[in-house]
């Protein structure tokens, strides 16, 4: 029996041996398995990292633009009120001159845009008022070498400022609203060139 025993005993030292050997094994394969898994879940980190940091910096810029055009549309914004505002004033100290000085621009005025031929020059009520006496006679005066005559109607406009030229059917807005808004776009590029 003591054959039997010492086989036993071999087969369960030899079964030990084989079982330590795949429990070896095993944590070796367990082992390189979670090393694996370890370098994956770092690179993995570190590609998220990488994702997350250029997100972050195309944010960033995105903001930054988004605030820069909102700068330039504020200043764009300023620089038109303070042309739109520098324009009503040219046009309210034009309105407010002394009536003499109001009178020879509407005079200038008048000859620059009357046309060869009879018409009648109408004012608004304010201005029909003050004209002055002698402002029909130097009037005609200077249009006499383009041919025209302008004869100042008793009718009035509903204006602020300026006139309305007649010719038969044929008016002409030289209102003064009428002629700053013809000439906006001009009048817009002296006031920036004047401001800025």
């Amino acid at each position: 029996m003591a054959g039997l025993d010492n086989i036993i005993s071999r087969i369960y030292a030899e079964s030990d041996a084989a079982a330590a050997k795949t429990r070896s094994a095993a944590r070796a394969q367990a082992e390189e398995i979670v090393n694996v898994a370890r370098e994956e879940a770092e690179r993995q980190c570190a590609d998220i990292e990488t994702r997350g940091e250029r997100a972050a910096a195309d944010i960033l810029a995105r903001g930054r633009s988004t605030a820069d055009r909102k700068r330039r549309q504020r200043l764009l914004a300023e620089k038109q009120r303070l042309i739109n505002e520098t324009i009503a004033m040219a046009g309210e100290t034009l309105r407010t001159l002394d009536t003499a000085d109001y009178f020879e621009r509407m005079r200038k005025l008048a000859v620059r845009t009357a046309h060869p031929g009879r018409g009648v020059l109408i004012f608004s009520k304010r201005d029909l008022d003050r004209v002055p006496a002698d402002f029909g006679k130097k009037l005609n005066a200077a249009l006499r070498s383009r041919g025209a005559v302008l004869r100042i109607s008793k009718e009035t406009r509903t204006m602020d400022g300026g006139f309305v030229l007649v010719y038969g059917c044929v008016e002409e807005n030289c209102s003064i609203d009428a002629l700053f808004d013809s000439a906006r776009e001009r009048l817009q590029d002296k006031a920036r060139d004047i401001l800025f």
